[in-house]
């Protein structure tokens, strides 16, 4: 025990903490009001999550990796089956995202995501996938398809587009030819800009996307569409981040958080990093990057000494996948993306998402504990 003990990735662990110390900190902010207690009651219910993921992490860590990949299609199954489960139950903010259990909701899709990467990863890692043959290649996108239309379904189609990136980091980690990645990340490049311009210039005609959603890349292309509206949150979050200058505001005095221009029901979540770009301003921004380099980075260490390849894929896997939904949240906070609703791991409010990720990187702990065993 003692000698597994000095084994640990301290570094990853150490940057985990201080992102959960820093999220205490800003979800109260993001909270604050003079004479309300909103703050202190989203304190302590992410109090509570935290310390929920940390036994989850230190369970995973504990746990053999290994063990998982002979009961993957267990998981996967289980996941669409929750997937599938939130259609039977009334909707909230107008999306079927969340099953009511006692005292929370839990939300399938931030659990899917695990067991799509589980299940991608051993079949990728299985000594008869030979990724250089098309149907092998193919197979992972086929996994990934059910789930993604199930999510986007909900519907919550920035989390369906997670799964994505991460499959063609799984095959590239696999050994896939990089021609056929090249053509997909090149034709998704395209697919994307038709979207764009389709959404440009005949709004009404498009057919896939929900009203909000197409708002939402409207106001991306031209905020002064609809600034009062749709527009509203991208653009009191820029200001915000714009305005929290070299060193900040100082906590709890950010002025767009306080003052209610960045809105309650967004701030605790998924614009928490502009919480505290207001409040520390670059200085504090810097650090908060700096740490989630330094948890990705050492989820890639871990993959790169794993012993065997479902170890590797696992880890890089789950390292694709803090730093997909660290660029993607930070990207829309400051303009550069369309909002997509993506929460910031380790940071944002919220059960599922805090328990998910705090799971997924204990067991990266799990790989690299492994690495000599």
């Amino acid at each position: 025990m003692t000698s597994r003990i000095r084994q640990i990735d301290f570094a990853m662990l150490g940057a985990i903490a201080v992102l959960l110390v820093i999220s205490f900190l800003f979800i109260y902010s993001a909270g604050y009001q003079t004479g309300e207690g909103e703050g202190s009651e989203l304190l302590k219910k992410q109090i509570v999550w935290a310390l929920i993921g940390l036994g989850c992490y230190a369970a995973a860590a504990a746990f053999d990796y290994r063990k998982i990949k002979p009961v993957h299609w267990w998981a996967y199954a289980a996941s669409l089956l929750a997937l599938l489960l939130v259609f039977f139950f009334p909707e909230k903010n107008n999306a079927h995202r969340w099953i009511p259990m006692p005292g929370f909701d839990l939300q399938p899709s931030e659990f899917a995501k695990l067991a799509v990467l589980f299940t991608v990863a051993a079949w990728l890692s299985n000594p008869s996938t030979d990724v250089q043959e098309r149907k092998h290649f193919l197979i992972p996108f086929a996994l990934v398809g059910i789930p993604f239309l199930l999510i986007a379904a909900e519907p919550d189609l920035g989390t369906a587009m997670i799964l994505l990136p991460i499959t063609i980091i799984l095959l590239f980690c696999a050994g896939a030819p990089r021609r056929p990645l090249l053509i997909l990340i090149g034709g998704g490049a395209a697919v994307l800009l038709l979207v764009i311009l389709w959404l440009r210039f005949f709004p009404d005609s498009f057919p896939f996307l929900a009203d909000y959603q197409k708002n939402r890349i409207l106001v991306y292309l031209n905020i002064t569409q609809d600034p009062l509206g749709a527009g509203w949150n991208k653009l009191q979050s820029q200001i915000a981040v714009g305005s929290g200058g070299w060193f900040g505001k100082g906590w709890l005095k950010g002025t767009q958080n306080i003052l209610g221009f960045l809105p309650r029901t967004v701030a605790p979540t998924d614009f928490i990093y502009s919480v505290v770009a207001e409040e520390t301003g670059f200085a504090g921004s810097t650090l908060l990057l700096g740490l989630y380099t330094l948890v990705v980075a050492r989820c890639m260490r871990a993959a790169i000494r794993a012993r065997d390849l479902f170890g590797r894929l696992l880890a890089a896997g789950i390292g694709a996948l803090i730093f997909t939904h660290v660029f993607i949240n930070i990207a829309m906070t400051v303009g550069l993306m369309p909002i997509t609703g993506l929460p910031l791991p380790l940071m944002s409010y919220g059960g599922s998402f805090m328990v998910s990720t705090m799971t997924a990187l204990g067991l990266v702990q799990s790989v690299y504990l492994r690495r000599r065993v």
